[in-house]
Order: C-alpha cells, then sequence, then structure tokens
C-alpha cells in the first residue's frame, strides 16, 4: 500500500481527501495509473495528454524527486509515500 500526499490546492480533485491510499504500487507509474482511474480528475493536474506528469508539478517518492530516479519508473515500495506538489508562481 502507498500514501498520496494531496496538497491543499489539488485536494478540490480528490474529494477534499488530504492522503489516498493507493493499492498499486512497484513503480511511479502504476501509482498514478491507480489514480487515474479512482480519481480522474487529479490525474489530469498531474499528468499531461501523454501520461507524462506535467512539467510544473514535483512528484517526490519518499522525500526524493522522481526526476532523479527514473521517472515514472521509479521504483515505489509498500508502505512509500508519494508527495504531488504544483509549482506556485507569481509576483
Amino acid at each position: 500500500m502507498v500514501t498520496l500526499l494531496v496538497p491543499g490546492a489539488l485536494r478540490v480533485d480528490s474529494g477534499g481527501q488530504s492522503q489516498l491510499t493507493i493499492e498499486a504500487g512497484g513503480t511511479l507509474r502504476a501509482v498514478l495509473d491507480e489514480v487515474t482511474r479512482r480519481w480522474p480528475r487529479l490525474a489530469r493536474r498531474v499528468r499531461d495528454e501523454q501520461g507524462q506528469v506535467r512539467r510544473y508539478v514535483n512528484v517526490y517518492v519518499d522525500g526524493v524527486d522522481h526526476r532523479h530516479t527514473g521517472g515514472l519508473d521509479t521504483a515505489v515500495g509498500d508502505g512509500a509515500q508519494v508527495q504531488v506538489i504544483p509549482s506556485v508562481a507569481g509576483g
């Protein structure tokens, strides 16, 4: 089981939940595929039409940026925490 931590800005798309329990594991791709099936609105905010993580969204697996550990093929073990953080812009 994997825990997906959802920031306040995306909770409207997760039914107001701050943490989601994901049964899938193995890779970040598998985790996000389950998010797509169960919370499609949230998934559209995280991934683009090609299934890649949007460039303005940061995804961390156990505190490490997925871009430095294999992208969507990053290993996600049982008990892992996946955190999704959209970039904030402004001036």
